[in-house]
């Protein structure tokens, strides 16, 4: 039976997690819709727990793919090469889904949505159902690119992506750098806003629970162990118009301290806004010690 949405789960050793997620799928008011979990490497009882729920009696189909530890990103890349449906939307294993989630989102697409939107754009919010952030602005549409530029001044917090398959697709898949597993897939939503903007839905469209060990937490870390990547999400936001002086100035302090930690030779050659490279070579080379003590 043909679904319309696929909510995908990338994961990593989540098995303590992943069980609240299924729980809240199997309550969804509506089952128009399957779940791919994309176990990334992991070595705990993950592949014992999904086969469990595999064989119980679900009204949704899940979908379990195992493959070799590469990041979050490669496990974007597979999601999107393997689905089939109109949309899709990702909610990370230590995270889980409002109980009408797939009934709210697949009502609002059939009453807005068109080829001529990306998807839709909603809240996530922590568990005691406070917002991340600000709402969105209160109009149809809003650009992914507009959102991190900060033009619509409001607080922006992590938001959850609906996305149409066939633009996932168009986009994907992201590249890997050898060595490195922190390269955030965002990029591909903003890579698919050059060309559309996404329909707004100021509702809950996810629960989100930090971990201490998860993506968030240890961005300083991340920052070492993937220099080339947040290098190469560096260059990208630098080249984006009409962008603000702040956003430029903190950008390019990363920048070079990304490419401090990459060791690349030509740091104000290859960047996008050279004069404000120079300008600021002692913060970023200042940032880069900060970040290398903190990821201690």
């Amino acid at each position: 039976m043909s679904v319309t949405l696929t909510i995908f789960s990338p994961t990593y050793n989540r098995a303590d997690t992943l069980p609240r997620l299924y729980e809240s799928l199997r309550r969804q008011s509506s089952m128009d819709f399957c779940w791919m979990i994309i176990d990334d490497g992991s070595t705990d009882n993950t592949e014992q727990i999904v086969s469990d729920w595999k064989n119980q009696d679900n009204v949704f189909n899940i979908i379990y793919i195992k493959k070799d530890n590469g990041g979050l990103h490669t496990g974007y890349n597979c999601a999107i090469e393997y689905c089939n449906t109109e949309l899709m939307m990702c909610i990370d294993s230590d995270d889980y889904a409002p109980d009408d989630l797939v009934e709210k989102v697949i009502g609002f697409w059939r009453k807005y949505g068109s080829n001529e939107y990306a998807g839709i754009v909603g809240l996530d919010c922590y568990c005691d159902g406070s917002i991340i952030g600000d709402k969105l602005p209160n109009q149809k549409s809003i650009n992914l690119i507009d959102l991190l530029l900060g033009k619509y001044h409001i607080v922006n917090g992590d938001r959850a992506n609906v996305v149409r398959t066939d633009l996932y697709k168009s986009v994907a898949p992201q590249e890997s750098i050898n060595g490195e597993k922190n390269y955030n897939p965002h990029i591909m939503h903003l890579k698919i806003s050059e060309n559309y903007d996404f329909l707004v839905m100021n509702e809950n469209l996810k629960f989100v629970e930090y971990q201490q060990n998860g993506m968030t937490d240890s961005i300083f870390k991340q920052y070492l162990n993937s220099p080339n990547s947040f290098l190469a999400i560096r260059k990208y936001y630098l080249s984006l118009p009409n962008s603000s002086w702040k956003f430029k100035v903190k950008n390019v302090i990363h920048y070079i301290s990304s490419s401090i930690h990459a060791k690349k030779k030509h740091i104000i050659r290859d960047c996008p806004s050279k004069l404000l490279c120079i300008l600021l070579i002692v913060p970023g080379v200042l940032f880069s010690f900060y970040v290398k003590h903190k990821a201690k």
